[in-house]
């Protein structure tokens, strides 16, 4: 996944539920159609959370891993 170049980046380390999903929103929303977003973020419910809000809105989850309890996703804005 390191070979994405993410359009913006929400750093949400530190912040815990439902924080990270609260903030994933206004950066979506300021994101444009089609715009890679990086979500750093160290609260495992957002293994959870951050699949279901991109299925729930049509965003593609394009990756996500975890690097000593730092959780990655790259998220892809949808174009409609």
């Amino acid at each position: 996944m390191t070979e994405l170049t993410p359009d913006a980046i929400l750093d949400a380390t530190g912040l815990n539920c439902p924080e990270p999903v609260m903030m994933l929103h206004q950066h979506v929303r300021d994101l444009v159609a089609g715009g890679l977003l990086k979500v750093i973020a160290t609260d495992p419910s957002t293994r959870r959370d951050i699949p279901k809000f991109c299925t729930f809105l049509g965003h593609e989850l394009v990756g996500q891993q975890e690097e000593a309890g730092t959780y990655l996703y790259w998220i892809r804005k949808k174009t409609d």
